[in-house]
């Protein structure tokens, strides 16, 4: 759950020498202003577009272009004015469902509002059922992914990492502290898609962290948090100890001394 992007150009990449930064950051945010106009106001055409965006009509149809051909947007035909009757409807456009996805941080906003919303009226308490009814819809999902995996954690988890990835995370898991008492794995997450809701709502957190040890069966825990501005979600997951026992030396053959 993501906030609006800012598309002014300081935001964009640094300049690494040759000015070639500041024009690419340009044009991603051009590109990101006529995503979030089709939004509001599709089915719209170039020309509407240029109008509101003051740009030209040329320059328009380039992004629109790289919009569609990432299948952001679709054509859409717009029903005729008054003036274009007898001819062929303009080409209007409209977002797609992938678009309306890569739109997705308004719903972050609304998402927010609404368990604050639900806090406020309901309690405390509301916000952690709903949270953990969240993570339980998950965990039914992610544990068909994990249904082959057997016994063995390692193979376990691995299966969680990509089972996350499917959900919209970016997972991946790797050995840590091998040959180690401490030795373990860690499963990190470069991306949640509840990231800015959660750094409101740690329960959400804290219910994801509570799946994770129900689907592996050991006592997982968070080491660090995107919802807490570390730059990856981490989460060590032990290992079970290995337990050698010691044999007696064979006193079979005893010194005759």
């Amino acid at each position: 759950m993501i906030f609006a992007r800012d598309t002014s150009p300081s935001m964009g990449p640094r300049p690494t020498g040759d000015g070639s930064a500041q024009p690419q950051a340009l044009e991603t945010g051009t590109r990101e202003r006529v995503k979030q106009t089709v939004s509001e106001h599709g089915p719209i055409t170039a020309a509407e577009l240029a109008q509101r965006l003051g740009l030209t009509p040329a320059a328009v149809r380039r992004h629109l272009d790289c919009l569609a051909d990432a299948g952001l947007l679709e054509e859409h035909e717009k029903a005729p004015t008054e003036a274009r009757r007898r001819g062929r409807p303009a080409r209007a456009y409209v977002l797609t469902e992938a678009g309306h996805a890569d739109l997705r941080e308004d719903y972050d906003t609304l998402a927010a509002d609404v368990l604050r919303f639900l806090a406020e009226h309901a309690g405390p308490g509301a916000v952690t059922a709903y949270a953990q009814q969240r993570a339980r819809e998950v965990a039914e999902r992610l544990a068909r992914d994990m249904a082959d995996a057997g016994d063995d954690l390692q193979s376990r988890t691995e299966a969680l990492a990509a089972g996350l990835r499917r959900e919209g995370y970016a997972a991946s898991m790797r050995p840590v502290a091998a040959g180690t008492p401490l030795a373990g794995l860690q499963l990190c997450q470069g991306h949640c898609p509840v990231r800015d809701v959660a750094a409101q709502f740690p329960q959400l957190c804290e219910a994801e962290a509570e799946m994770f040890s129900d689907l592996l069966g050991v006592h997982v825990q968070r080491l660090a948090s995107l919802a807490h501005g570390d730059h990856v979600c981490t989460t060590f997951v032990p290992l079970p100890e290995v337990r050698t026992t010691k044999t007696s030396p064979d006193t079979s053959e005893r010194d005759p001394r």
